[in-house]
């Protein structure tokens, strides 16, 4: 693990945890994934578009940011673009009067949540994507539209998905973001500051490396793209609370369950999580998934709003003393490490440091019992184990090599949730789309 620091920008990414995404477009209107860029923009019409519920149920999610799909592969743009009249212009939304895009900024403003922008490069219904150099003044037009007009932008999300062998200019794209949106986190192409985790389950996977050489390019290729350098990548799980990534009046939300061992791996491992919720062609959340991710959300919060924090005492070489300074229950830990100098943390163990008693206040046992172990740490790493009532842990932490490498903590809480271990995963056959490729 090479020793990397992160940008402050990165950090403050990194904190946020948890995203919402909103695939929304022409293809809510047809039961489409990816359509081919033909559907005729009259059949746009979200008669009760409220952008409002769906930022309003990202917040009671718990995100802290949400990403909207500006524009998906079929190229239907959510914007009053002037670079093709394939937009929300040409729909009888509002009389063609609409802009998605500045509904959902606006609703961000009002309820405290960072705005995110995917805009696909790949193009389906643009006549000049053929033609790399005419299609980069293209794509680099309506980007300079994203960035310009819609206030400060959180994330910039570039879908590598149809992309495959096309040359885009990402100096000249990079350029423009340091120009008008430099605080931007791009997402896992061009000049990337985070990276996809590599499926669309919303699955990381013990390590969580943030300093990667390579990046995956999409769900549907073994392509990788090889980097100049190592970079500080931290990377997104996104995954969709439905199936599918667009709304289909045929598909349920997951179970609470599910939702909840989502976060285990993804949050809980040292990554971020994108939960995708579709909007149906009402332009609304559908109710089932509204109240499914308000469980969601108020499950989260039962478990992790009311921590019990330990003061930290380094004892060298990687060991660290937890001290929650009276006998607490605890069967979570929650533990986060100092990033400042980079992701050094390879290995931990958490192991009782005093007498223990057992939840049903049964007689003390002495001596040193594991209690937890694992890999990365990284910005958060979630533990759940069998309740226990303790006053003092240790942390042993190793770095590179086996060493403790200079790897330390910069937090640890502890929660007693009633919940010992970690959900299991339901898992499903995946969802086919046939008529979309």
């Amino acid at each position: 693990m090479q020793h990397i620091k992160a940008t402050p920008a990165q950090l403050a990414w990194q904190a946020d945890r948890m995203g919402v995404f909103f695939h929304f477009g022409i293809n809510t209107f047809h039961g489409k994934e990816w359509s081919d860029g033909t559907l005729p923009a009259s059949s746009f019409n979200p008669a009760q578009l409220d952008a409002a519920q769906w930022v309003r149920t990202a917040r009671e999610a718990g995100a802290k940011y949400v990403v909207l799909t500006a524009k998906h592969h079929d190229g239907f743009c959510l914007w009053p673009t002037e670079l093709t009249d394939y937009s929300v212009a040409s729909s009888p939304w509002k009389d063609g009067k609409g802009d998605v895009v500045a509904e959902v900024a606006a609703a961000c403003r009002k309820y405290g949540l960072k705005l995110g922008l995917y805009l696909s490069p790949w193009d389906r219904n643009a006549q000049c994507y053929a033609d790399s150099k005419a299609y980069d003044e293209f794509y680099l037009g309506q980007l300079r539209e994203l960035c310009s007009n819609y206030g400060e932008l959180h994330e910039l999300w570039f879908d590598g998905a149809g992309s495959e062998g096309h040359e885009y200019d990402w100096g000249r794209i990079a350029a423009l973001i340091e120009e008008l949106q430099p605080g931007a986190m791009v997402f896992n192409m061009g000049q990337p500051t985070i990276r996809w985790v590599g499926n669309e389950d919303g699955l990381a996977a013990d390590p969580v490396e943030y300093v990667v050489e390579q990046t995956d390019f999409s769900n549907y290729t073994v392509v990788t793209t090889k980097l100049e350098e190592a970079l500080y990548l931290p990377p997104e799980c996104d995954v969709s609370i439905r199936p599918g990534w667009f709304w289909h009046g045929n598909e349920e939300p997951k179970t609470l369950e599910h939702l909840l061992a989502i976060y285990y791996r993804s949050v809980g491992l040292g990554a971020n999580l994108l939960l995708n919720l579709p909007p149906d062609a009402r332009g609304l959340l559908p109710e089932e998934d509204v109240e499914r991710v308000r469980e969601f959300g108020a499950e989260i919060g039962r478990r992790f709003g009311t921590p019990l924090p330990a003061s930290l005492r380094d004892l060298g070489e990687g060991r660290w003393e937890l001290d929650f300074g009276r006998p607490v229950t605890i069967d979570h830990l929650m533990l986060a490490e100092d990033l400042s100098e980079g992701q050094r943390v390879r290995g931990h163990r958490i192991s009782v440091a005093d007498r223990v008693l057992d939840a049903d206040g049964g007689r003390p046992a002495s001596g040193a019992t594991l209690l937890a172990s694992g890999g990365t740490v990284g910005s958060q790493r979630i533990h759940a184990f069998p309740a226990v009532t303790v006053q003092r842990l240790t942390v042993e932490l190793d770095g590179s090599g086996e060493a403790h490498d200079g790897a330390r903590l910069a937090a640890v809480d502890g929660f007693s949730t009633g919940a010992e271990s970690v959900p299991e995963i339901a898992y499903l056959a995946p969802t086919t789309y046939p008529e979309d490729h």
